[in-house]
């Protein structure tokens, strides 16, 4: 579904990521770990086309995502606030996106309803924009935005993030629902090692804009991962 080849990002004499081969098949369950400055958020702007690779290219469905659009019907993503349109309200910004992915009002609230134990009653009827929304609240709309239109591709960026527990834990039940049920290719990046092992069937650790680690999720990925990062290795 997604394949990354000879891939770089240079800044001046600075390489923040360098990904010589990279495949990721539909319908897995994908998570990207690394220390701050690991080249996560690099990724997946390349990803997105938000920023040009310095050489190599990412390849969405066979198609390379910086020479064509042709992929943005079937992918979707909340990286960050940036992705909000804070002058709207919730209900505003679900239809603004489901009109771009094809979607009318009445599809869109279907969508939306399945996610109302995921607003806690704060999202919906409030009658506030966006932008005075807590982080977390801002949040759940952006995660839920990316579902509208049954996308093919979801990538997160530190979706657990200001996200209360109970949260968490109904969003780790739809990431796996998307990805096992659904077919869904998801991507999530994420600090919260526990959290990643729990929803992602494979994980990749970036270190320094490298793939280190490639693990097939078992029980024992969480200890393996917290080793790595502890500087310790694994007996």
């Amino acid at each position: 579904m997604i394949t990354a080849s000879d891939l770089t990002k240079t800044y001046g004499s600075n390489t923040v990521l360098a990904i010589n081969n990279l495949d990721i098949p539909k319908g897995q369950s994908f998570g990207l770990v690394g220390n701050n400055g690991a080249g996560k958020t690099t990724f997946f702007s390349l990803l997105l086309d938000l920023i040009q690779p310095s050489t190599g290219h990412i390849k969405n469905n066979n198609i390379p995502v910086h020479e064509s659009e042709d992929w943005k019907p079937f992918t979707s993503a909340f990286i960050d606030e940036s992705f909000l349109i804070g002058y709207l309200t919730p209900e505003e910004y679900f239809y603004f996106i489901g009109e771009l992915r094809g979607q009318n009002k009445a599809d869109v609230d279907s969508l939306v309803s399945q996610f109302e134990d995921f607003f806690h009653g704060e999202i919906l009827g409030q009658k506030k924009y966006l932008r005075d929304l807590s982080k977390g609240n801002q949040k759940k709309a952006g995660i839920v935005a990316s579902f509208i239109g049954n996308p093919e591709v979801i990538i997160l960026d530190e979706p657990f993030a200001n996200l209360d527990p109970t949260t968490q834990i109904r969003l780790k039940g739809i990431i796996k629902d998307l990805a096992e049920k659904q077919g869904v290719t998801v991507l999530v990046s994420s600090h919260d090692l526990l959290h990643v092992t729990d929803v992602c069937e494979r994980i990749v650790v970036l270190e320094k804009g490298e793939v280190i680690k490639d693990l097939a999720t078992n029980p024992t990925t969480l200890k393996e991962l917290e080793a790595h990062f502890a500087g310790e290795e694994m007996v």
